[in-house]
């Protein structure tokens, strides 16, 4: 199964994640995407690691190139965040560039093969209708693009809208 949940910043988005979790079977991995940039990021990975702390997740840090990921057979993955994932694809010298959303939908592909269950976190950045300068709109639209064939792939999709999971797609 392959579960996408989607929704606003800090919304609860990673706690419905994680306590969904916690009832699928181990192995568990997190996969998480985000580097630690700035003053907020490695306050945010802390927070994040505690809230995971005592729920038997492998931790993998897996900025780009998800598809190298080695996951057996039939476990439970948890993918933190297209969001960050495609900024790293796009934008890292070591992301793969104009062939970010190749190189985000292969990781996808390779993660639900992999898992016996798989969930992807990620956010809807463009529902503000404001316009940025023409990098950030690009990131926009082509994380646009990744989430509607992630939805695609997924058994369900779930919108969180603050703390409350609507059901867009399919069930758990």
């Amino acid at each position: 199964m392959t579960i996408l949940l989607t929704g606003g910043s800090a919304c609860g988005k990673s706690t419905f994640a994680e306590k969904t979790v916690t009832g699928l079977p181990l192995p568990r991995y997190y996969i998480a995407a985000m580097r630690p940039y700035g003053e907020d990021g490695p306050k945010r990975i802390a927070r994040h690691r505690k809230m995971r702390a005592d729920k038997s997740f492998i931790t993998i840090e897996k900025y780009t190139k998800v598809w190298e990921t080695d996951i057996p057979s039939g476990a439970t993955v948890l993918l933190e965040c297209l969001c960050n994932l495609t900024a790293n694809e796009m934008f890292d010298e070591d992301g793969s560039g104009e062939h970010a959303k190749g190189s985000v939908l292969k990781g996808i592909l390779h993660l639900k093969e992999r898992a016996g269950t798989l969930i992807i976190v990620t956010n809807d950045v463009g529902s503000d209708g404001n316009e940025y300068d023409p990098l950030t709109n690009d990131y926009i639209r082509l994380l646009g693009e990744i989430n509607i064939e992630a939805a695609k792939l997924a058994d369900t999709v779930i919108e969180m809208v603050c703390g409350i999971p609507i059901f867009i797609k399919g069930r758990l």
